[in-house]
């Protein structure tokens, strides 16, 4: 068995950039957010999801097909630092969630950081390599994995396996404002540092050709216009918005660059350029690695002592996604 793949059972501003841009006129410098209640623009951007999944139901639907699950930029299927510890998983206690539920499960490992194209040939790779081929298969995508969905979808027909519906969790699929921010010389703290950075990525074998593909420029420009949706496969995408993260928070700057630019954010993602296909909603209050189960523990467990209840249960996402899938007929 393939040792990559774990099986188990820049047109006109949209309306959220207009409204942002009449407040802030600075380039990548405004931090400001408008608190959800008088925020119009994330209301303006389809279905607010704040807690139907902060509790897991009773009972799901089964799906038909096998779900992949694709991870996004330095994403993997697991990861062992030692003998002595456990594995680490990209999809922390999702995939046998899923499979206890009764779905079989296929966790593919791609090129971390290489290109779009290269990452979505490991994808196609990883279907031709499962036997018994199924009938089908649906693909439950999170950040830059809905890329390489669509770019193997639309590139690299005929696929060994039909693919039925794609699902897309806060993939940018109109690029991410801070990637223009890191790669943007006149204003980047860190730009000075990224040819040292590619150099250790290409000594460590790693690809660097997913930050300039991830910009909002090149998604506008080149992806989109060359990667047409399929005809015979379903689309969907949720999106996702925090406010302000904490001081500590990894995400502060991002959001606050992402927040300036495209308005509603996880942290890394817009809301906006979240939406393809049918948009099933945005998820309130959740952060980028909220949404693969990577939650900060010690910080909800100090909400809770406050009396602030936990509003998101990742697991409890992806069992209504593989329950929508069911009820679709997938």
């Amino acid at each position: 068995m393939n040792r990559s793949v774990i099986w188990r059972n820049a047109p006109t501003l949209p309306l959220s950039q207009q409204l942002y841009r009449a407040q802030c006129h600075r380039k990548f410098a405004c931090s400001t957010y408008l608190g959800r209640e008088h925020d119009p623009r994330i209301k303006a951007l389809g279905r607010e999801i704040s807690d139907d999944y902060a509790i897991i139901r009773e009972k799901y639907e089964t799906p038909k097909y096998p779900i992949v699950l694709a991870h996004g930029l330095f994403g993997f299927a697991e990861l062992r630092l030692s003998p002595y510890f456990p594995a680490v998983e990209y999809w922390h206690g999702i995939r046998d969630a899923l499979t206890a539920q009764g779905a079989t499960v296929l966790t593919p490992t791609v090129p971390p950081s290489s290109s779009i194209a290269d990452r979505a040939t490991a994808l196609r790779s990883a279907l031709e390599a499962h036997a018994p081929m199924p009938e089908a298969v649906t693909i439950v995508a999170h950040s830059m994995g809905g890329l390489d969905a669509r770019y193997m979808l639309s590139h690299l027909a005929p696929l060994p396996v039909r693919v039925a519906a794609v699902v897309t969790v806060a993939t940018p699929h109109r690029g991410s404002a801070f990637a223009d921010y890191l790669l943007d010389e006149e204003v980047s703290p860190l730009h000075h540092y990224l040819p040292q950075l590619y150099q250790t990525f290409e000594k460590a074998g790693l690809g660097t050709a997913a930050f300039s593909q991830l910009t909002r420029r090149y998604m506008a420009e080149e992806f989109n216009p060359s990667t047409p949706d399929q005809p015979d496969v379903r689309y969907f995408s949720y999106g996702a918005a925090v406010e302000r993260p904490a001081l500590l928070s990894p995400f502060r700057h991002p959001h606050a660059v992402m927040t300036q630019a495209e308005g509603p954010n996880d942290g890394l993602v817009s809301v906006e350029s979240s939406h393809w296909g049918t948009y099933k909603g945005t998820l309130l209050g959740v952060s980028h690695l909220d949404l693969i189960n990577w939650s900060n523990r010690v910080g909800w467990t100090v909400r809770e002592w406050m009396g602030i209840k936990k509003n998101f249960n990742a697991i409890a996402f992806y069992l209504d996604i593989a329950d929508m899938l069911a009820k679709e007929g997938y």
